[in-house]
C-alpha cells in the first residue's frame, strides 16, 4: 500500500516561500494569480494491507514527525499500489 502525505500551512500562517513564488509569477507575466501556499508531499510504501491499520500508522507519522501540527495541516491518501 502507498500513502501521500500532503502537508501545508494551517490558515494565518505566514508564507514566506509561497509569497516568493506568487512575486516570481506576477515578475513572468502570469496575471489572475491570488495568493500562493507552498507546502511538501511525503510518499510512503507501507507493508501495512489493511487500509484503516495504514491510515492511523500514518496518522501516527504526521503527529509525531512528518508535521508540526501546531502551524501544518496534512492530508493522507492511501492508494493499493
Amino acid at each position: 500500500m502507498k500513502a501521500r502525505v500532503h502537508i501545508s500551512y494551517k490558515t494565518g500562517v505566514l508564507d514566506p516561500q509561497g509569497k516568493a513564488i506568487g512575486l516570481t509569477l506576477a515578475n513572468l507575466g502570469f496575471e489572475g494569480i491570488g495568493e500562493v501556499r507552498q507546502g511538501k508531499l511525503i510518499e510512503l510504501e507501507l507493508a501495512e494491507g489493511d487500509a484503516e491499520a495504514a491510515r492511523k500508522s500514518v496518522e501516527d507519522m504526521c503527529e509525531k514527525l512528518l508535521a508540526n501540527t501546531v502551524i501544518e495541516n496534512y492530508a493522507i491518501e492511501l492508494a493499493d499500489d
